[in-house]
């Protein structure tokens, strides 16, 4: 396992995912409900800097590896899975929407695994509608963990809605996967193989 500065990044990511569901359910009881979720917040959006950081630092350094590219997607996806549990059980989104998430990572990341095993990867590679969806999703977990309204600016109902579009992105987003990867999966069901 190659050990370097994106690495050790996208590893802070994972660590950064008990201590932010933590801040939620083994805080100090001094800690307000207020200076919890800003907290999480706070985590949230550091682990989401080391998100763009551990890319940008793989590629300007020439220190990308295969175990990075495994690791990156990983580490994202467990970050947005605790989060949205953490905002269901918070009874800040519906579960309906969290389990249209999260379970679309799932299928995608199964689907793309399988493609590449077959030697069929670039038909499933990351679409501008996946990262619009991802956007969209990342810009709404902060806003919903952290549900205030600032400055008269309602965060709780913004957050909704990008968290509702990042919804219908993701079933979006997994049709058109599903479309791409269909030949393949015609044929292997063909073939047997």
């Amino acid at each position: 396992m190659p050990f370097n500065i994106p690495i050790l990044l996208t590893w802070t990511r994972i660590v950064l995912i008990p201590l932010f569901v933590g801040v939620f359910y083994v805080s100090p009881a001094w800690l307000s409900l207020h200076e919890q979720a800003l907290a999480a917040t706070l985590i949230f959006i550091i682990a989401g800097v080391t998100d763009w950081l551990d890319g940008w630092l793989a590629r300007k350094l020439g220190q990308t590896s295969a175990f990075g590219a495994f690791l990156d997607p990983v580490a994202d996806k467990l970050m947005v899975a605790a989060a949205l549990i953490v905002l269901v059980q918070l009874g800040r989104i519906d579960a309906l929407i969290a389990v249209i998430i999260i379970s679309r990572e799932l299928a995608v990341s199964a689907l793309r695994e399988w493609m590449a095993k077959i030697g069929a990867a670039e038909s499933v590679a990351v679409s501008m509608l996946g990262k619009i969806k991802t956007v969209a999703q990342m810009l709404a977990i902060p806003l919903l963990l952290y549900s205030e309204d600032i400055a008269g600016i309602p965060i709780q109902t913004i957050g909704t809605l990008l968290i509702t579009i990042a919804a219908v992105l993701t079933l979006w987003s997994m049709a058109y996967y599903l479309k791409m990867a269909w030949p393949e999966i015609s044929l292997r069901s063909k073939t047997g193989k």
